[in-house]
């Protein structure tokens, strides 16, 4: 290793560097104040970085998709990493996507799961949440979602979440239906099967039988009120409510430089996490 290699490792050993990062940004064709930009930052855990974003704008026919999304692995990259690969493609390939988006989001979810599923060997272990945002000609967004990383706008300065949380406590009814069961240990979080955090999730074979990849879908008009959308994994909502979200990136046009500020706000608030955010401008 070269010096230089050596004294960066040193740095980020006692805290003195940020830890790697990516970021991009991009366009719209259609409208020219429609603008994305993303980041990621690696945590502090043990494990490399679980998180993968996707975020471009995409031509269909004579239609603008702008295709958004965080995956937020657990246990292993494999399954994010699948989802980027394959999910909005899923999508898009239902023949009803253009008539009822919803439903075909729905489908494509459950096929992706089946998917994933079916290649549990060779993706090794573990799973990932998921949300998903598809702006459609610059007009109407359709948001899904599985776990907790969440899409948020912002309308005339207030934030509107239009993902679901899915915790364990919440769905606990649903879990024992189906023969789990949520633990509640003292200094943790609720878990299904004393296990995952989330009640709902991409892959997690060992825990199928009594988890959910059923998304939550909402369909939101854009209009002269709708300024931003965040989406973000957990690592932002552990430390950080909507609407403080939004106040913090509201003055910051550039849609990059918004999402790498919203994650430096959420490591000076120590979130240990791996952090994901994809800022979307509406102008």
């Amino acid at each position: 290793m070269a010096g230089k290699d050596i004294l960066q490792k040193m740095k980020e050993k006692v805290g003195l560097s940020s830890p790697p990062s990516e970021a991009g940004k991009g366009k719209s064709k259609l409208s020219k104040h429609i603008t994305h930009g993303y980041h990621l930052v690696e945590g502090k855990s043990a494990h490399a970085m679980e998180d993968y974003v996707f975020a471009q704008f995409k031509e269909v026919d004579e239609n603008e998709l702008g295709l958004f999304a965080i995956f937020d692995g657990h246990l292993s990259r494999d399954v994010p990493e699948y989802l980027r690969s394959h999910l909005f493609n899923n999508i898009l390939k239902e023949p009803d996507f253009w008539s009822a988006p919803e439903h075909a989001i729905r489908r494509a979810y459950r096929i992706t799961d089946s998917n994933i599923l079916e290649k549990a060997e060779n993706l090794d272990k573990g799973g990932s949440t998921a949300v998903t945002a598809i702006l459609i000609n610059c007009q109407k967004l359709v948001v899904a979602n599985v776990g907790d990383s969440r899409a948020v706008i912002c309308k005339n300065g207030k934030a509107k979440q239009l993902s679901v949380d899915h915790e364990p406590e919440k769905e606990k009814d649903t879990i024992e239906k189906k023969g789990g069961f949520v633990s509640k240990f003292p200094g943790d979080v609720p878990r299904v099967d004393g296990q995952l955090a989330v009640a709902r999730a991409f892959g997690d074979k060992s825990l199928k039988e009594h988890l959910s990849s059923e998304p939550n879908v909402a369909v939101e008009v854009v209009d002269d009120e709708t300024e931003f959308m965040i989406l973000a994994s957990d690592g932002i909502w552990h430390v950080m409510s909507n609407q403080e979200a939004v106040n913090c990136i509201r003055h910051i046009k550039d849609a990059k430089s918004a999402a790498k500020h919203l994650n430096e706000e959420a490591l000076a608030r120590n979130s240990a996490d791996d952090i994901s955010s994809i800022v979307v401008r509406f102008g």
